[in-house]
C-alpha cells in the first residue's frame, strides 16, 4: 500500500536512498513534490572528507546534489507503491561552487528541480546548495536510470 505524503516525509533517509555509512551525506528530506525536492545535510567536521579546518570541500557538493536527486526519484516511486530503480550520475556541464568549502557544522539545504525525465530513464535536474540565506553552489546534473541496471553495469566493465 502506498504511503501518504506526510508518511514519506517521516521516513528515515536510509529507507529512501541506498547510501550507507560514510557515503550517506544527506540527513533527510524536508519537502518534495512531482518536480522538486529540498534535502538537508550537516557538514561533519570529523568525516573522511573534512579538511584540516573540519570543512567539506565544495566539490563534494555534486554528490550532495546526486543524493537529493536519488531521494526525489525514490520518493516518487514510493508514493506510487513501488521502489526506485538504481541509477547513475552521468555528470554536469557546469558545477559552480561559490566558495571553496562548506564549514564544519554547517547545515546545508540542497534543492533540486527536475528539468527533464524521459521514458528511457534519462533525467536532468537544476540543483542548488544553500547555507542560511546564501547560495553556495549550483549545477545542472544529468542522471540515468537504465531499465536493467545489472546489464548496464556489466556492459560498462566489458567495454
Amino acid at each position: 500500500m502506498p504511503l501518504t505524503h506526510a508518511q514519506l516525509l517521516q521516513q528515515p533517509i536510509e529507507a529512501i536512498i541506498p547510501h550507507r555509512g560514510t557515503m550517506l551525506l544527506i540527513d533527510g528530506v524536508d519537502a518534495f513534490d512531482e518536480d522538486t525536492l529540498t534535502a538537508r545535510a550537516t557538514v561533519d567536521a570529523s568525516a573522511w572528507y573534512a579538511d584540516a579546518d573540519g570543512a567539506m570541500p565544495a566539490w563534494i557538493g555534486i554528490e550532495l546534489m546526486a543524493q537529493a536527486i536519488a531521494a526525489h526519484v525514490a520518493l516518487l516511486a514510493m508514493r506510487g507503491g513501488g521502489r526506485a530503480r538504481p541509477g547513475v550520475l552521468l555528470g554536469s556541464r557546469s558545477y559552480k561552487a561559490l566558495q571553496p568549502a562548506f564549514a564544519g557544522g554547517a547545515r546545508l539545504a540542497i534543492r533540486i528541480v527536475e528539468l527533464l525525465r524521459s521514458e528511457e530513464g534519462h533525467g536532468a535536474y537544476e540543483c542548488t546548495i544553500h547555507h542560511g540565506d546564501g547560495q553556495c553552489a549550483e549545477a545542472v546534473i544529468k542522471v540515468f536510470q537504465p531499465p536493467d541496471f545489472q546489464s548496464f553495469i556489466e556492459g560498462s566493465f566489458s567495454s
